[in-house]
């Protein structure tokens, strides 16, 4: 085989939406695979251009390429592949006459959340909007923590033990807090199950507001806590079960340990549940080891 023939590149596949075409061709290239999309323009709809993009790949990596395709094909979604997109540096330019880009970013957001991802990123939105118009202090006391432990408060009212858990005191602290519950709930809850993710949320949030309330009282609100016990599960998961593709990087893990850390230094100009933080990530960690070690069928 000459070298101009092993460098041609043949159609593989005709996809219909840009992103996912240059999703799928950037993930070739980090496999070795040399790959290009083409955009052709279809029969002109009034003011509304139809395009479909085919990838192209090298031709003597075709049968390799189609094997990746039929994989790809069945979740495109999977971090693999937009990992891949990072790796290549790739960026997608969206035409002005489609919305492509808003479409795709849907589309990923939806697919990476299951019904439980989803159901605590909007109840923890609903309450922050309703706090942001002018109902906060009535809101927060509807989900406060217990003023004092007792059974009969257990027994009267339940959810004040997981109620701090969806109340955020600003807008850094909901967004930092929702995307890291959907990145990291939506990756359990996809590969591991609804059930597991609603463990890790019950028990994470009831042992991070228990710890929290002993050390500073019932103020408190946050997702905190039940982020750094996602963290802390998919890190010791992703360590004992690597096979079942839950990982989380080492520099992110450094990151949100590093935030632990400097927490407790007191150097942060705002108040953390420090406390929360560090027993949620101990929850997780700990959730981790039970369903790979003990709970585990496989």
């Amino acid at each position: 085989m000459t070298k101009q023939a092993s460098n041609e590149l043949s159609p593989l596949v005709q996809i219909e939406h840009k992103n996912i075409a240059h999703l799928f061709a950037n993930y070739l290239m980090t496999q070795g695979i040399e790959a290009k999309v083409v955009a052709k323009q279809e029969q002109p709809v009034i003011d509304k251009p139809k395009f479909t993009y085919t990838v192209f790949c090298q031709y003597h990596k075709f049968e390799q390429a189609k094997h990746e395709f039929e994989l790809f094909i069945k979740e495109p979604y999977h971090k693999r592949y937009q990992q891949a997109a990072w790796q290549h540096g790739d960026t997608v330019d969206v035409d002005r006459h489609e919305l492509h880009l808003l479409v795709s970013f849907k589309d990923n957001f939806l697919a990476h959340a299951g019904i439980v991802t989803l159901t605590v990123f909007v109840l923890c939105w609903l309450v922050f909007l309703a706090s942001y118009l002018g109902w906060s202090q009535s809101v927060f006391a509807q989900l406060k923590f217990y003023s004092y432990l007792s059974f009969d408060a257990f027994i009267t009212e339940p959810l004040r033990l997981v109620g701090p858990a969806f109340f955020h005191f600003s807008w850094l602290h909901l967004v930092f807090n929702t995307m890291w519950w959907w990145q990291l709930g939506g990756s359990i809850e996809k590969i591991l199950g609804k059930s597991t993710l609603i463990n890790i949320l019950l028990v994470s949030t009831v042992f991070s507001n228990l710890g929290q309330f002993f050390v500073s009282g019932a103020n408190f609100g946050g997702l905190s806590g039940v982020v750094y016990a996602l963290m802390g599960f998919v890190w010791w998961y992703g360590y004992l079960a690597p096979e079942k593709g839950l990982s989380l990087s080492k520099p992110i893990v450094g990151f949100l340990l590093f935030w632990l850390v400097l927490g407790f230094t007191e150097l942060l100009p705002i108040n953390m549940a420090n406390t929360a933080h560090l027993i949620g990530l101990i929850s997780g960690c700990l959730l981790a080891v039970f369903s790979v070690k003990v709970y585990r069928t496989d």
